[in-house]
């Protein structure tokens, strides 16, 4: 498994070093919604000078582990970012249907978020910002290359506060 948090149903996975857990999310609830999240295309999001900024490559690598949470991965010499969508889930319905250690609810760029990792997040400490945008909810996973290597929590904050003014309403 990749350095990435790595969960089912809600995936958000990187590259580089070692396991952070897996949660016994469920498969999507088939709830209607995600409409202006459907077209959204995670992997396009970002700005080249954004990732630059970030400290990762501006290419990003394809990364659905699920057929229902398509996104993508980047880079960098400290930690990995991932970024994923889910049309059929939001920040509330997370909460109630996943495994998790931490998730604290806070408003994240002016929108309904979250910080959160599942239990056993390993040395690499993946960590997740999850945001309501479009109907759905949107996934920014962060995760060290090396152990200790950078707060991922503080990182994947960082990064979703940053750009997720720009996510679809």
């Amino acid at each position: 498994m990749t350095a990435g948090v790595a969960l089912a149903g809600l995936s958000a996975c990187g590259g580089g070093g070692g396991s952070t857990g897996e949660t016994g999310s469920p498969e999507p609830t088939g709830q209607t919604g995600g409409v202006a999240l459907e077209k959204f295309d995670p992997c396009t999001f970002f700005k080249p000078d954004e990732l630059k900024s970030f400290g990762l490559q501006e290419q990003g690598e394809e990364f659905t582990p699920v057929s229902f949470e398509p996104g993508c991965t980047w880079k960098g010499e400290q930690m990995s970012l991932t970024f994923q969508k889910n049309v059929e889930e939001t920040v509330a319905s997370y909460e109630k249907n996943g495994n998790w250690e931490r998730y604290d609810k806070q408003s994240v760029g002016g929108r309904s978020g979250v910080v959160a990792n599942v239990p056993g997040g390993g040395a690499t400490g993946g960590c997740n910002v999850l945001v309501d945008a479009g109907g759905g909810v949107v996934i920014y996973g962060v995760s060290g290359r090396l152990a200790d290597s950078v707060d991922a929590c503080a990182e994947a904050e960082k990064i979703a506060n940053a750009t997720a003014s720009r996510l679809p309403e």
